[in-house]
């Protein structure tokens, strides 16, 4: 190698070298003021709801009610994903992994929130991988009899259920869904032993209780509400401490007194991944919480069977009593999938 050729080598290596510094330090630099500037001009794109079951559901509904909220107060286009199935915990599951920029958030429930992991061994994620925004809403549960059954009270059905105890069933949608947490409730409040049967959705829960196939069963109001009114099943009383507005014509199971501690709902709440930036947290706040106080969102609960959230409830703590409440429930039921 020519003498000259040797010096030039490193000589073109601590220049490459110098200009790679310098431009990663100017990158650095840069970088700094666009993520200050992301933060407050957030959202600069469209926001993805992810809903963890498929369209129709009254999960699915709190999302697109959402949606079209957050959209119209944020000024960006909100879509809204439909990720089923595992019981919403496949849709849960990737918004705890997605990136925590705000892009991506989580329309859930308590099932794949608060109860999936109580039960499953499969559920890899738990509350702390996300950010909660905010509460939207709850529904109650009703408790009801087939015709059947012959039972019309729910005073009528804790004596038919204790003068002979194993007998009856009831139903669910589900192993490890509030509905059955809330079955599991009333047998424990109540001092009750019944079999719970698991049914894989409402349709065939509903089948079996026309056709007196079943006893007793647990639906969420607005599913149940329609067979009520047909005067195809009978409503025992809602699980909810206070009778709902959607049907103030059934008793809360509260107001008897083998239930006056029956309080369990199927509640909807929005949440981001963990470590979402606290400004962005706090836009997307906001906006949830005008949505909560504006009339039309209001009357679109309501017709949906569901109460409307207060923008106060503290998430953390809430989260922190339901998953208390649960975890009771699940050991006393001994549930595990």
């Amino acid at each position: 190698m020519h003498p000259t050729q040797a010096l030039k080598t490193p000589l073109r290596r601590s220049a490459m070298l110098a200009c790679s510094l310098f431009t990663f330090m100017g990158l650095t630099a840069a970088a700094l003021p666009v993520m200050a500037e992301d933060a407050s001009a957030y959202p600069s794109r469209p926001i993805t709801i992810v809903v963890g079951y498929p369209p129709g559901g009254s999960t699915d509904l709190m999302g697109r009610l959402v949606s079209t909220e957050l959209s119209a107060r944020l000024g960006q286009s909100v879509v809204v994903e439909n990720v089923g199935g595992a019981g919403g915990t496949i849709g849960a599951q990737k918004v705890a992994n997605a990136a925590a920029d705000g892009y991506t958030l989580l329309v859930g429930a308590n099932n794949e929130l608060a109860i999936a992991k109580l039960v499953s061994k499969s559920v890899k994620y738990n509350i702390n991988n996300f950010t909660p925004i905010g509460l939207i809403g709850s529904q109650p549960m009703v408790f009801v009899a087939s015709t059947a059954s012959g039972v019309k009270t729910a005073p009528e059905f804790i004596q038919r259920v204790k003068k002979t105890p194993g007998k009856f069933s009831y139903g669910s949608s589900g192993v490890g869904t509030a509905l059955h947490l809330a079955g599991e409730m009333l047998k424990e409040q109540g001092g009750l032993y019944m079999t719970h049967i698991p049914y894989r959705g409402v349709a065939p829960l509903t089948n079996d209780l026309l056709g007196g196939n079943l006893e007793f069963g647990v639906f969420v109001l607005s599913s149940g509400l329609p067979q009520i009114k047909a005067g195809k099943v009978i409503a025992l009383g809602t699980t909810e401490a206070k009778r709902s507005a959607a049907s103030p014509d059934i008793p809360a199971l509260a107001e008897f007194p083998q239930f006056k501690n029956v309080d369990i709902s199927s509640w909807f709440a929005l949440m981001a991944p963990a470590k979402l930036p606290q400004p962005i947290a706090a836009k997307i706040k906001k906006a949830l919480d005008e949505a909560l106080q504006s009339p039309e969102f209001r009357q679109k609960m309501a017709a949906a069977g569901s109460n409307v959230a207060s923008p106060n409830v503290e998430m953390n703590g809430f989260l922190a009593a339901e998953i208390a409440k649960y975890t009771k429930i699940v050991q006393f039921a001994k549930i595990e999938e």
